[in-house]
């Protein structure tokens, strides 16, 4: 049996994967980021690098 420690971003457009310890909690789905979970307002990215998500 194995355990899941890391998710990917809930943020269709985001690619980061995120553990599940420091993940943002939001609607019940696991975002890497305030602003993925917020719905990224005024267009601001996630932040991480190589990730280009704003949407």
């Amino acid at each position: 049996m194995t355990t899941v420690t890391q998710i990917k971003c809930a943020c269709p457009s985001c690619l980061c994967v995120v553990s599940l310890t420091e993940a943002i909690e939001k609607s019940g789905k696991s975002y890497c980021s305030s602003a993925c979970a917020d719905g990224h307002p005024n267009g601001t990215g996630c932040g991480h690098t190589g990730c280009e998500c704003h949407k």
